[in-house]
């Protein structure tokens, strides 16, 4: 599986950036993507993901700010990000989870950058 993502760049604060990735490959049904994001000298953390059942699960820091859709026909995941903050600057990363057979597989695409400063 390969995940390529677009989107990111600079903005200021309280402005409103989206993300997408796109997912090809050996795709299961069942699967859930999402974005993480690290920010320089943190670890990476969970920023918000989405079951192909469309179940979402967001940080709390993001939630009601951001939000994560899909395509699934198309393999894509989505990243709306309105209200940005300084804080929510960090590189951010697509990610892919499935299962298949008792095996768990994990897909990461490239990280694309999110700057949030006046």
């Amino acid at each position: 599986v390969q995940l390529q993502a677009f989107g990111g760049g600079s903005v200021q604060p309280g402005g409103s950036l989206s993300l997408s990735c796109a997912a090809s490959g050996s795709i299961f049904s069942s699967n859930a993507m999402g974005w993480y994001r690290q920010a320089p000298g943190k670890q990476r953390e969970l920023v918000a993901d989405i079951t192909s059942g469309g179940s979402t699960n967001y940080a709390d820091s993001v939630k009601g700010r951001f939000t994560i859709s899909r395509d699934t026909a198309k393999n894509t995941v989505y990243l709306q990000m309105n209200s940005l903050k300084p804080e929510d600057a960090a590189v951010y990363y697509c990610r892919m989870a499935q299962s298949m057979g008792g095996m768990n597989y994990v897909y990461w695409g490239q990280g694309t950058q999110v700057t949030v400063s006046s």
